[in-house]
């Protein structure tokens, strides 16, 4: 089974819009290297042909749960730089769609948490379910955000949501992001491809040079990478902590972490 599917919409002999699907619905499409590294190749294969417009979204009305468990428990059996290389490779391997020269919607059609909600920012445009869970929940697990989450949500929003986001860690639903501006519009969960589509297609209408053009001049990739780096090496540090083994112990035993800052 493919971890990530593509579909194509035709809107005319010289116009298309992609849309791409996480599809590892057994594990609520949490993010794992073999699904990066589809994620990337789709990302290549539209990079040589372009469309007018890409969505990502998840199949079978999930999206993402973030980072995979197994992934993430594997982390403590690894070296401080082991992890710090491999957490670096990992994220570039979703963060790939900010290398995409064409306008990006993010169909966020239910719960979008930690490394989900990082790359539905790494997307120009949102559209979220409005009962979906939108999180940033890494210092809940004892580690620093990751996903280019604490360079994303500051380009984005400022520092004062960003704040609020990554350091408490609430649960947003879909219509709260909105309100905040989080995401460019909320609607029922059904609705949410739908909803993005229409505005592929809006976009489509446009220029593609131009776009194309102010996409280059809207985002620093080389910021991104750089906190990139600052991520992998501060994750790579938790990792070490007691704090990261107690977050393990906690969700093998379905209870919530006590933490204790070592």
């Amino acid at each position: 089974m493919a971890l990530v599917d593509a579909e194509t919409v035709e809107l005319s002999s010289e116009s298309r819009i992609e849309i791409l699907y996480l599809n590892n619905p057994e594990t609520k499409n949490s993010m794992t290297v073999p699904m990066g590294l589809e994620f990337k190749a789709h990302i290549e294969r539209l990079k040589k042909n372009p469309p007018r417009a890409v969505v990502i979204t998840g199949k079978n009305n999930i999206f993402s749960a973030g980072g995979n468990f197994e992934l993430l428990k594997s982390f403590a059996e690894k070296s401080f730089e082991t992890n710090k290389k491999e957490m670096f490779e990992f994220y570039n391997l979703f963060l790939t769609v900010r290398d995409l020269n064409v306008p990006v919607i993010c169909a966020a059609n239910g719960h979008a948490i930690g490394a989900g909600l990082s790359i539905t920012l790494a997307c120009d445009l949102r559209v979220f379910a409005d009962d979906g869970k939108y999180q940033f929940n890494f210092v809940k697990l004892g580690i620093h955000p990751g996903m280019g989450s604490s360079y994303l949500a500051k380009e984005l929003f400022g520092t004062e949501i960003s704040n609020r986001l990554l350091f408490l860690a609430e649960t947003l639903s879909g219509k709260e992001c909105r309100q905040l501006g989080i995401c460019y519009d909320s609607v029922p969960k059904d609705e949410v491809l739908q909803r993005a589509t229409e505005i592929a297609i809006s976009l489509s209408e446009s220029a593609p040079m131009a776009l194309s053009e102010l996409k280059k001049n809207t985002y620093d990739r080389e910021k991104l990478n750089a906190a990139l780096r600052k991520e992998a090496e501060s994750q790579a540090l938790n990792f070490l902590s007691q704090d990261f083994k107690e977050t393990i112990k906690s969700l093998e035993e379905k209870r919530k972490p006590v933490f204790k800052g070592f």
